[in-house]
């Protein structure tokens, strides 16, 4: 019997197939079109977003904009809690970000961890590491089930067997 002949395989498999939809509805979204990111689900409920920060992102003292580290910390966030809900498409409720140091550009990884919740609310956290390994910002947000169905989206496709 291989591996993914087992219950656990199953499960893990399904889970598997889950997490790659959510990686191409990440890559579908048109404002991920802005970005040079990627997002890699790494585990159940650990996001992974690498994101390459460059001038662009610059606001006037040189140094990335509030809105990025807002970006990469919610969409790690969400997207580690959407590995709990297959379902559904899950809404950011509330989001607290702690800036602690100015991203002046490079590859940042901003990993997303789920904490609790599994039904309506879900919770989760992200962190923001540097090329130097630093944490520049972390963030804690609450997310809930919308009515909108996963399988609807047109980026969210599980591949057929």
């Amino acid at each position: 019997m291989q591996p993914e002949d087992t219950a656990e395989g199953q499960i893990q498999g399904g889970a598997g197939l889950h997490w790659r939809a959510l990686e191409g509805l990440y890559a579908s979204a048109p404002i991920n079109q802005m970005f040079r990111s990627k997002l890699e689900i790494v585990g159940d409920g650990h996001a992974r977003i690498t994101f390459l920060v460059e001038p662009d992102c610059f606001h006037a003292a040189g140094a990335a904009h509030g809105t990025i580290y807002f970006k990469m910390l919610d969409d790690a966030a969400f997207y580690a809690a959407n590995t709990h809900v297959t379902d559904r498409f899950l809404l950011t409720t509330s989001f607290n970000l702690h800036l602690s140091k100015p991203i002046k550009g490079g590859r940042i990884v901003c990993e997303g961890r789920w904490v609790s919740g599994r039904r309506r609310v879900l919770v989760a956290e992200s962190w923001l590491i540097d090329e130097d390994g630093e944490e520049c910002g972390r963030g804690t947000g609450t997310f809930m089930r919308s009515r909108i169905a996963l399988s609807s989206l047109p980026g969210y496709s599980i591949p057929q067997a």
